[in-house]
C-alpha cells in the first residue's frame, strides 16, 4: 500500500498595502479595500459612489503622502514584517508536514495566489490564520469571505480551518509583554494607553447576540460567551490581560480607539479625545500599545507614533512613546507556530 503523506497548508493573511507610494497605487488599494461590503457595510451602489467619487479621489494623495513617511528600502513595513514572520515560521514547522504561504486581503500577494499555491501542492487541509488578534467582521470575517469565494470554485475542496481570534493566547500576550517591559525598563510613565483600530458602532451592534450589546463598560467590562465575538469587548479584554501581565495599576490604564473614517459614530472613547483628556489632567508621560496590529503599519508608526505624539506634545505632554508591534518577534513566531499545530 502507498503511504499517503499530503501536507497541511498554512495561509497567513494580513490586511494589505499599496504596491508603492504613488498616488495611483494608493487609490487602487483604497478602492479595493473600501469597496469590500464588510468594511463599508452599506448597499453596493451608494458604497460605489462614496468610494469611487469621494473617498478614493480625495483621500489618495493625502494617504500617499502618509505612506511615504513609512516606506523603507524594503517597501511597506506591513508587507515585509509579514514576509519575515513567514520566513521565521517555516523552519519552526516540520517541512514534511506543512507548507506555508502568506497573503494580503487587499492587493499583493493576493489570497487567490496563496490559496492556488497550496491547492497545487495538493494539501489535505488548509489552516487560514487572519493576523488580526480580535475578531471583527471587517477583518477576519472578510478573510473568511474571500477564502470561501475562491475555494468554492475548486473541484476538490480540502478541509479549511480558520483561526477566529487569539487574544487569550499566552504567547501572544507574552510577546506584547516582552516589548512593553523593554520600553518600561528605559523610562517611567504616568499612563499606559491601549489604542485599537476603531469600527463603526453599527457594525458592533449588527454582531450582537440577542441585543446584548450596549457599547459600554457594562457589557465590555467582562468577556463572556455572550460577547465573545464583540470586537470592542475583545479589545477591553486584551487590555485587561496585558495590564495584568505587566503589573500595571488599573488607574494608569486606558483603552481607546483610533483611525475613524466618515461622520458616523464609531466605538468610543476616541484616542484623540483621550489625548486631550490626559493633557487636561496634567499627564506628561505616556506609553502606548497598539495590540490590534501584529505588524507596524500606517496606523501604528505614523498615526500613533507621529501624529498623536505631536498632538500630545502641543497640549503640553512631555513624552509619548509607542511600543513597537510584534512584527517577527521570536515569541510571536512561537505563538503562530502553536496556532498552526493546535489547529492541525
Amino acid at each position: 500500500m502507498g503511504n499517503l503523506k499530503a501536507k497541511t497548508g498554512v495561509l497567513l493573511v494580513n490586511l494589505g498595502t499599496p504596491d508603492s507610494t504613488a498616488t495611483g497605487d494608493v487609490r487602487k488599494y483604497l478602492r479595493e479595500f473600501l469597496m469590500d461590503g464588510r468594511v463599508i457595510d452599506i448597499p453596493l451602489i451608494p458604497r460605489w459612489m462614496l468610494v469611487n467619487l469621494i473617498i478614493a479621489p480625495f483621500r489618495a494623495p493625502k494617504s500617499a503622502n502618509e505612506y511615504r513617511k513609512l516606506w523603507t528600502d524594503r517597501g511597506s513595513p506591513l508587507l515585509f514584517h509579514t514576509e519575515d514572520l513567514k520566513a521565521k515560521l517555516i523552519p519552526k514547522l516540520d517541512n514534511s508536514k506543512y507548507i506555508v504561504e502568506m497573503a494580503m486581503r487587499y492587493q499583493t500577494p493576493s489570497i487567490e495566489e496563496g490559496l492556488n499555491k497550496l491547492n497545487k501542492a495538493n494539501v489535505s487541509k488548509i489552516i487560514v490564520i487572519p493576523l488580526f488578534p480580535q475578531y471583527a467582521s471587517a477583518t477576519n470575517g472578510s478573510v473568511v469571505d474571500k477564502v470561501m469565494e475562491i475555494a468554492r470554485t475548486w473541484q476538490i475542496i480540502p478541509n479549511i480551518t480558520f483561526v477566529n481570534n487569539f487574544v487569550e493566547h499566552p504567547l501572544f500576550l507574552e510577546a506584547w509583554a516582552e516589548l512593553g517591559r523593554e520600553m518600561m525598563a528605559k523610562d517611567e510613565y504616568d499612563m499606559y494607553l491601549f489604542s485599537y483600530h476603531g469600527l463603526p458602532e453599527r457594525q458592533i451592534k449588527k454582531g450582537s447576540v440577542g441585543g446584548y450589546c450596549q457599547l459600554s463598560d457594562k457589557c465590555c467590562g467582562n468577556y463572556t460567551k455572550k460577547n465573545q465575538f464583540c470586537y470592542r469587548g475583545q479589545c477591553f479584554h486584551t487590555t485587561r490581560l496585558l495590564a495584568s501581565k505587566l503589573g500595571l495599576p488599573e488607574e494608569k490604564v486606558m483603552t481607546c480607539f483610533q483611525s475613524r473614517l466618515g461622520k458616523d459614530p464609531w466605538i468610543k472613547p476616541y484616542t484623540e479625545d483621550v489625548i486631550k483628556e490626559l493633557a487636561n489632567k496634567g499627564i506628561k508621560r505616556v506609553l502606548v500599545f497598539s495590540p490590534a496590529f501584529v505588524a507596524d503599519c500606517l496606523e501604528t508608526t505614523v498615526e500613533v507614533g507621529q501624529e498623536y505624539k505631536e498632538e500630545f506634545e502641543e497640549l503640553g505632554g512631555e513624552k509619548w512613546d509607542l511600543v513597537p508591534s510584534l512584527n517577527s518577534n521570536d515569541t510571536w513566531v512561537e505563538c503562530v507556530k502553536d496556532l498552526v499545530i493546535t489547529n492541525s
